[in-house]
């Protein structure tokens, strides 16, 4: 297989896959490259058992007439998990991070040889604790205590952010912007918004010129990789919608065309991510290039969890075997593996020392994988959603958007 189509089908499994991780790509060029060796790779991590808690109780206390209770916060439970639901219908959570939405991947055509690519969205609806599908939506992400999300109109690029309250299932608010909008992004704390705007729809598809799926047929579509038309980013404040647009024209070092920004872990820098080293190119508020901070040096955008709350620890790189699946807890300021923690995906933090991730099942492969909670310091896992199918960007493949509840 030669690197064009390598960069294709890493295109294509990014384009499935980004939800919660800067969706720059070039990484998964060689992710796939590597997987591809090992795709008959099996799990011996040993899954415990858990009751399955209800996603919506009883309110654990009266909050007040005028006070809303959310679905996330009336079930107090430390683990609410549906080992028996792929994809999830009801609410998924571990201590303080639930599983706010989760979405799929198709190509719309347009014309002949041209499409787009869109994601259909799951929202957990706040009065029911179930997700529901909508396709209003292009670009999503859910603040903290999943009350609000940042939503954007169906047809990119957006001239507009809505702030759609979760309880009602009603914008609240438009964010006006002079400038095109393809990607929404919450800061950690939820008062802020970075907003990456493009002067060309970055999820623009094209008919292959080859056979990509090695089904006999020329029907498949790709990005035209190595092109970004990204101009740069608004930083806006949640509650009064007023902010700045600074200029951040497209990287070389990104052959993705999608280069969205996301907010450093303590929320004072935006970044987005880079094919090669370092890896990703951090930018002030305006607009500035950046070093890395201290803490973020050795992460790398293709692993979601990132830091751990307290900034102690870093989510590291899958380090399974052909018997084995297990991934990196690493020191953040020099790299150094410090625990190996089953898990072949590490997507969120659930506290200091445990994380949300994505597992395979035992004697299969990396495509039948589901969500478990890991322990640093345990060889356990516990089932938390029933496990996915399909290889990335198959019909029905789901990708996790998670939020502190």
């Amino acid at each position: 297989m030669n690197m064009e189509q390598l960069v294709c089908d890493a295109l294509h499994e990014q384009a499935a896959d980004t939800t919660t991780a800067p969706p720059d790509f070039a990484g998964r060029v060689f992710a796939v490259r590597r997987r591809r060796r090992t795709r008959t790779i099996a799990a011996a991590a040993v899954a415990t058992t858990v009751a399955v808690a209800v996603a919506v109780a009883v309110p654990v206390m009266d909050r007040g007439k005028d006070e809303p209770r959310l679905a996330s916060q009336m079930n107090q439970s430390d683990i609410i998990a549906h080992p028996d639901q792929a994809p999830p219908r009801d609410l998924i959570a571990a201590g303080n991070t639930a599983l706010a939405a989760y979405y799929t991947f198709g190509t719309a055509k347009e014309t002949k040889d041209r499409g787009v690519s869109r994601r259909t969205y799951h929202l957990l609806d706040q009065e029911t604790g179930k997700y529901v599908k909508t396709t209003k939506w292009s670009f999503l992400d859910v603040a903290p205590g999943m009350r609000t999300a940042a939503v954007l109109e169906k047809d990119l690029l957006a001239k507009r952010i809505g702030l759609l309250d979760l309880l009602t299932g009603e914008v609240v608010r438009w964010i006006p912007v002079d400038r095109g909008v393809a990607s929404v992004r919450f800061s950690p704390d939820g008062s802020k918004l970075v907003a990456t705007t493009y002067d060309e729809n970055p999820d623009l598809q094209y008919l292959a010129d080859y056979d990509r799926d090695g089904d006999g047929k020329k029907n498949d579509w790709t990005q035209r990789f190595g092109q970004s038309s990204r101009t740069g980013f608004y930083i806006l404040d949640v509650e009064s919608g007023k902010g700045s647009w600074s200029k951040a024209a497209g990287d070389a070092e990104n052959l993705n065309v999608r280069q969205d920004f996301v907010f450093s872990h303590d929320g004072k820098l935006v970044y987005s991510a880079l094919s090669m080293e370092p890896h990703a190119q951090y930018y002030d508020f305006e607009g500035n290039k950046v070093a890395k901070p201290a803490k973020e040096k050795y992460l790398h955008w293709s692993v979601e969890a990132g830091l751990s709350p307290d900034g102690k620890l870093a989510a590291g790189d899958f380090e399974g075997s052909t018997k084995t699946t297990a991934s990196a807890i690493n020191d953040p300021y020099t790299g150094k593996r410090l625990y190996k923690i089953p898990g072949q995906q590490l997507l969120a933090w659930v506290d200091n020392k445990r994380l949300i991730a994505f597992d395979i099942a035992p004697g299969t492969n990396e495509f039948h994988n589901r969500l478990v909670l890991v322990t640093i310091g345990s060889d356990k896992t516990v089932p938390l959603s029933g496990f996915r199918k399909g290889n990335d960007g198959a019909p029905g493949r789901w990708t996790p958007i998670f939020a502190e509840r």
